[in-house]
């Protein structure tokens, strides 16, 4: 899954890394190194800009919310636990199928989260000595250092209990897509820890490649029999993952400290 993940680079860097053609500066978000559902994201979309007299979709980064509201949706309640999408089955849910098949979209992060239960916490719990293991967060980013690309989807909810001019009458919202976890070795992996990201979580993001933007960008692309083909799993060895701050699990923690790398797992979490 997907449930935490940090977000750094500055709108004019990924303008670049993303061949934007059109964002607001007004619409700038902070650096966020601990990026929650319900928090405001950038996206990456191409779609035809509003009011304008060329039909052609362009190349945009946007602020949304994380976690959907489907269009058809009575309240935004549910919007909290529809921070993902699972790859295998998004053709086909109602709350995503036409969001997947036309409103598609990239969620540019450093990097996620994901906790692990250590072995030696895990065994405690199975004795009944323990009621709530204490987990070790590890954070996964490209080994490169490049951009990790999240697949994602994007919906617009209108608010009927407001005026159409109120700022707030529509709701622009997004959900990433998960994969299964890959089961091959890490690129790079901790000396003392998990091997394979499917040893820390059975599941995570779909990362795009590249090579792959364009065509998932593209609203032209409507076929969900040719869409799915975009839903492989990126090629392995990609991704690097390393243990971090606990303090990570607190989503009032905010800061550069929380990517840190630390030797060794903080006692009582060794994998």
């Amino acid at each position: 899954m997907c449930g935490r993940y940090a977000a750094s680079r500055r709108p004019e860097d990924l303008a670049g890394i993303f061949e934007i053609e059109k964002w607001d500066p007004k619409e700038t978000l902070a650096p966020d190194y601990n990026v929650a559902p319900t928090k405001e994201v950038y996206a990456v979309l191409d779609r035809p800009l509003k009011d304008a007299d060329d039909p052609r979709p362009v190349r945009q980064l946007r602020k949304l919310k994380w976690g959907l509201v489907p269009s058809w949706a009575k309240t935004p309640e549910g919007g909290a636990r529809m921070i993902n999408a699972r790859a295998e089955t998004v053709h086909e849910k109602p709350s995503y199928r036409r969001a997947f098949a036309a409103r598609r979209c990239i969620l540019p992060a450093d990097g996620y989260f994901e906790w692990v239960t250590g072995t030696q916490e895990r065994e405690l719990e199975v004795e009944g000595k323990k009621k709530r293991p204490r987990k070790q967060p590890y954070f996964v980013t490209p080994a490169d250092g490049s951009v990790f690309a999240m697949a994602g989807l994007y919906e617009f909810w209108r608010d009927r209990t407001l005026p159409d001019d109120h700022p707030q009458a529509w709701w622009v919202t997004c959900s990433v897509i998960t994969t299964e976890a890959e089961k091959s070795p890490l690129a790079v992996a901790p000396a003392d820890g998990p091997r394979t990201l499917a040893d820390i979580h059975p599941r995570m993001p779909l990362m795009l490649t590249q090579d792959r933007w364009d065509a998932w960008l593209d609203p032209a692309r409507t076929d969900p029999d040719d869409l799915t083909s975009l839903l492989a799993p990126p090629p392995a060895g990609l991704m690097r993952a390393y243990p971090v701050t606990t303090a990570v699990s607190n989503v009032r923690n905010n800061g550069p400290e929380l990517l840190k790398e630390l030797e060794a797992p903080e006692e009582g979490t060794l994998f």
